[in-house]
This record gives C-alpha cells, sequence and structure tokens, in this order.
C-alpha cells in the first residue's frame, strides 16, 4: 500500500517536474499566468520622425511613446547630420527616457564621394541604427559596397513616386530598386514606401505594395508604412485609401523582414496623433487578422 502511494506520488512529483520544464522551454507570453499577448506579431513599429516635423525632438518623442511607438527613424529636423558627439549623448539619453529606440535615419542623399559617405555613416554608428533610408546616385554603390560591409549598417532605397507633373522617381519601384542592387552588397536594399508606391498610379504606374514587398525579398530592409488617397492627394488614415496592411504584414513575414516599420504620415502635421494612433490600431487589427 504504501509502495503503491509512493509510486503514485513519484509519478506525480515526475509529472509536474517535466510540466514546469517544459514551461521554461516556452516563450514567456506563453507561460500559464504569465501570458501576454504580443499586439504587434513580433514586428517591431515606430515612426518616422518627419511625422512630428512641426515639433523638436523632445515633444515628438513624448508623443510617439504615448502611442506605443518604441522605434524611430530620424530625420534632419531632429537629428542633424552635423550633431556634436555631446549632442548625439543628448539625443540618445532623450530616447531612452522616453523608451525610443533609433532604427534608422534619412532619407539621405548618397554618391561616389566616399569620405562624405564615410561620415554619414559614422554618424548613423554613433546613433546605433541599423539602416539608412537612402536615395543614392547611380555611381554610389561601389562605395556603399565597402561602407555597408564595413560598419554593417544597411542602405533602404526610398521611392518618392511622383517628384513632378510628369515625372517619377528615379528609384520608383521595386523593380528598378532591385535591377540597380542585384549585384551588390546584400544590405544594400530597399526601404520601401507604400504611401509613394500608391502615389505612383497618379502617373500611370499602378505598384501594388504588397507584391513590391515580395519582389524586394530578403533586400527589404526598412518600410514606410502609410496609406494614400490619389483623389485628394492626401496622405489617409490606414484603409481610408487602398492600403492592404493585412497583405503588407503577410508579405513582410513570408520574405523574413527584420527591419522596422516606420509609420510616416504626413497629413494633419500640426495635430498628428489622433490619426497617427488610428493607424496603430489598424496594425494592431492586421496583426490579429494574421493570427
Amino acid at each position: 500500500m504504501i509502495a503503491d502511494r509512493l509510486s503514485v506520488d513519484r509519478r506525480r512529483f515526475l509529472a509536474a517536474g517535466a510540466a514546469a520544464l517544459g514551461a521554461a522551454g516556452l516563450p514567456h507570453f506563453l507561460r500559464g499566468d504569465e501570458k501576454k499577448e504580443d499586439a504587434l506579431g513580433g514586428f517591431k513599429l515606430g515612426a518616422q520622425s518627419y511625422t512630428f516635423r512641426e515639433f523638436d525632438l523632445e515633444p515628438a518623442l513624448k508623443r510617439m511613446k504615448s502611442l506605443g511607438l518604441h522605434y524611430v527613424e530620424l530625420f534632419q529636423k531632429h537629428a542633424p547630420l552635423n550633431s556634436t558627439p555631446r549632442q548625439i549623448e543628448a539625443l540618445l539619453r532623450l530616447c531612452k527616457e522616453y523608451d525610443v529606440t533609433p532604427a534608422a535615419w534619412g532619407v539621405q542623399h548618397f554618391s561616389k564621394d566616399m569620405d562624405a559617405n564615410r561620415k554619414v555613416f559614422e554618424f548613423g554608428k554613433a546613433l546605433g541604427v541599423k539602416m539608412f533610408s537612402a536615395s543614392p546616385t547611380k555611381d554610389a554603390f561601389d562605395s556603399l559596397d565597402k561602407l555597408c560591409d564595413e560598419y554593417k549598417i544597411a542602405i533602404g532605397i526610398h521611392p518618392h513616386g511622383p517628384v513632378g507633373k510628369d515625372k517619377l522617381d528615379q528609384w520608383y519601384s521595386a523593380e528598378i530598386i532591385l535591377a540597380a542592387v542585384k549585384d551588390h552588397h546584400p544590405l544594400i536594399g530597399s526601404c520601401l514606401d507604400t504611401g509613394h508606391l500608391i502615389r505612383s498610379a497618379q502617373l500611370g504606374k499602378r505598384l501594388d505594395p504588397v507584391q513590391q514587398i515580395r519582389l524586394m525579398g530578403k533586400r527589404n530592409h526598412g518600410l514606410h508604412l502609410k496609406d494614400h488617397d490619389n483623389k485628394k492627394r492626401t496622405d489617409v488614415v490606414f484603409g481610408k485609401g487602398v492600403l492592404d496592411v493585412p497583405g503588407v504584414l503577410k508579405a513582410l513575414r513570408e520574405v523574413g523582414f527584420a527591419g522596422a516599420i516606420s509609420i510616416e504620415y504626413e497629413a494633419n502635421p500640426r495635430d498628428p496623433d489622433k490619426d497617427v494612433r488610428a493607424c496603430v490600431e489598424v496594425v494592431k487589427d492586421s496583426v490579429k487578422k494574421l493570427g
């Protein structure tokens, strides 16, 4: 009888131990009472600080934190290229205070001038960014090959769509970007802008952001996420235009995207918070649809 009871207790002990060991090996958000929902599905969601261009750096970071955005692609106003080491230290202290990580910087021009390009990469290294959104000249790639390899910072070529009444940006599509970078360093790729891809329809080039992401594949190093109404010629809250947010997120997962998604909302610059918050909720809802 005692032996039987000890056998049962031993089995219970072993079962409990196995359960505990199994739980310890699970991600924290799947463990019993520690289970937490990952509302962003593992994506790094932030903002292009141009969205908050009417504000100085600290008020911009404060808004990002209130919106639940913990990554930022900084632009020149908020992180000037000519910043001193002391100014960069102060910038990084503010980012830490507001729990916002600099993930990228741009959009930056690059040419074949190695010294000028190196200055940008040194700046990026000091900021700790992983990517420059960029608009390089076609003779810049030999220089960028060397610098990307040395600094391990990616170049994400950024399409601007229409740049005049009848002219498209030289890098307006994934097809054009890929043709230029396919024989260069794997850290040279794209930072597609879904809004500018949509805008290209104004000049007869209908580009599907989902298809463009799939085409770039592993060379997607960043993304500017925006929706656009071509009739009104303005950015709109996600879903109010033609952007398929669930489709975009699904495509990013398919290609193994590991960069940051930067919401860039160019409308209503003096009071963008309400609209950006609505965009964040659309992203969260799209994550749920993906499962």
